[in-house]
């Protein structure tokens, strides 16, 4: 399939703004997905491609915050693996059957996640008890990441949200925790893509260019703003991502 020059050009500078929010508060494929429709990928191959380059965003995030010592690997790589696996399965299942049920289902989810938000007193960047363990946490972990390979609008905001309310994160943590998870629901999805051939590289290349610069631009943000930042941007983009879905099940 060939593009032009300025659609490469275009749907770079959009992977970079999608990057910058995605390291942030997740939600940057609420601005790619529909970018790369209105060029004229095929839903397929676009769902593909956009992998491919939100590997590479979430892949900087993860890295910029790992560096920084806010990732526990040790306790939390039995989830990273887990996440991997079933959002690989996710992926293989969502070709199989429909998922019109989840266009009305997950706005429901994301109002959910947006009234904790703004009314948990736990959304800040303090860690408080935690409600249930690690390990009982893989569970959940494991559930989004199927989520993220079969269906994935709101990902991001389903992670920060359970380990701040069941974890008992510091919001700066659960997001940096957060990335670390949607990197392997994002490499598990791909992989299956990938043998199924629906990629377009040189697309997904170009526009991980431009994600790994906003990752690593959003993620610096996150680590020096915190909570101040992450609070209003998760709420704006969880109420961004339900009024398009509302507007898809609509229409």
């Amino acid at each position: 399939m060939h593009f032009g020059p300025e659609t490469y050009a275009i749907l770079t500078a959009v992977a970079f703004l999608a990057g910058f929010i995605d390291a942030i508060a997740g939600g940057g494929g609420l601005l790619t997905v529909p970018a790369m429709l209105s060029a004229g990928v095929p839903p397929i191959a676009m769902l593909a491609t956009n992998k491919l380059q939100s590997s590479f965003s979430s892949g900087t995030a993860c890295w910029n915050f790992s560096r920084k010592g806010l990732i526990d690997w040790r306790t939390y790589w039995p989830t990273v693996l887990i996440i991997l696996i079933l959002s690989g399965v996710g992926a293989v299942v969502v070709q199989m059957i429909d998922t019109e049920a989840l266009n009305l289902l997950v706005p429901i989810l994301l109002i959910a996640v947006v009234a904790y938000v703004i009314f948990s007193p736990r959304m800040t960047d303090d860690d408080v008890h935690h409600r249930i363990s690690a390990v009982g946490y893989a569970p959940v972990g494991g559930a989004i990441g199927f989520y993220d390979g079969f269906f994935g609008p709101g990902t991001g905001s389903f992670f920060a949200t359970s380990l701040v309310s069941l974890r008992g994160f510091g919001l700066t943590r659960a997001t940096a925790h957060t990335k670390a998870f949607n990197f392997a629901s994002n490499l598990g999805a791909l992989g299956i893509f990938a043998f199924s051939g629906q990629i377009i590289v040189s697309l997904g290349l170009c526009m991980a260019v431009g994600s790994i610069a906003g990752a690593y631009t959003g993620s610096h943000t996150a680590m020096r703003f915190g909570a101040k930042v992450i609070r209003p941007v998760l709420v704006t983009i969880c109420l961004c991502l339900t009024a398009r879905l509302i507007w898809n099940a609509l229409h």
